[in-house]
């Protein structure tokens, strides 16, 4: 029998996996706005959890590592707007090799310190909120990066729609002619969408390695990364649809573990393949239903030097 003490853990493992997919997803939609497809997202992931492990564990502070997670990862998105702003590199090729880059140099540099433990950051309730029948045990009993996700997408439409920064960020990715002629500089607006969707796509990373496991490990994303770059097209690149398609993978992963936990008779290897599948059909429905919502126009495209 389907009871409360058992569908509310379950909505609350779905919250606590969706987050760093929500953070990811939210740093490559910040990035593609700007006009720059970056397919490394799994790489800058992986590094940024590297990046949170190794400086909260020489520091005993999360915040630190927090922050040193959103510079790794930023370093490596400047890195790809190297390839593709200065070099006029193709921003498909150059993303797949910072994938692999980033999880090469993050398992190369983690390898000591595969299974030490760290500090991070730990569940507590909210005041009053967490209260609230049903409600509060599903949102209301997490840690810290948790609660500061549920404000990102509604900081992130405000951005993007109403400040002077965020509509010239959007007018590089859909017309970089028409943002020069405003006086604007879409090169500079594209620098700095990849770096802060860098940043937030490492603090995807850091929920991994300071709050969901508290330790490092080799391949800790697991693919997240992949899953945030399709969730950007599934969510038509708009952050409130981001939150559905965060936590429905986040639920799946949740469910996927649960059923682990209690036995089923399911090979191991077919409940894990679930959230990729997932992003197959998630990608099929997005394609069908996609017609009029397009993409940034000059997503991809690569400004070229004096145009």
């Amino acid at each position: 029998m389907i009871t409360a003490e058992l569908i509310i853990p379950i909505l609350a493992a779905t919250v606590q996996s969706g987050t760093p997919i929500l953070y990811a997803t939210l740093g490559e939609m910040l990035t593609e706005r700007s006009g720059v497809l970056n397919l490394g997202v799994e790489g800058m992931m992986i590094f940024g959890a590297f990046g949170a492990f190794l400086f909260t564990y020489f520091t005993g502070n999360p915040w630190v590592g927090l922050f040193m997670a959103g510079i790794f990862a930023g370093v490596l998105g400047l890195l790809h707007g190297l390839v593709c702003q200065v070099f006029q590199g193709n921003q498909v090729v150059s993303g797949l090799a910072l994938t692999i880059l980033g999880v090469g140099l993050a398992d190369f540099l983690g390898t000591p310190y595969v299974g030490v433990a760290t500090t991070g950051f730990t569940p507590f309730e909210f005041p009053v909120l967490s209260s609230i029948p049903v409600i509060g045990g599903i949102f209301f009993k997490h840690d810290a990066l948790v609660y500061l996700s549920y404000t990102l997408p509604l900081i992130f439409w405000f951005f993007m729609n109403r400040t002077r920064w965020g509509l010239a960020m959007a007018a590089a990715g859909e017309h970089p002619a028409a943002c020069s002629a405003a006086g604007l500089n879409p090169v500079l607006m594209r620098w700095a969408g990849v770096f802060f969707g860098g940043f937030l796509v490492g603090l995807g990373g850091a929920y991994l390695s300071l709050a969901y496991t508290h330790l490092w490990t080799n391949n800790m994303t697991g693919g997240r990364g992949w899953i945030a770059v399709a969730l950007v097209i599934f969510a038509f690149w708009r952050p409130g649809r981001a939150v559905f398609g965060a936590y429905l993978f986040g639920g799946i992963m949740a469910f996927q573990m649960r059923l682990q936990a209690l036995g089923a008779t399911l090979p191991s290897s077919l409940l894990l393949m679930l959230p990729y599948a997932l992003t197959i059909i998630v990608l099929l429905f997005s394609s069908a239903r996609g017609k009029g919502r397009a993409a940034p126009a000059a997503l991809g495209v690569n400004i070229e030097p004096g145009e």
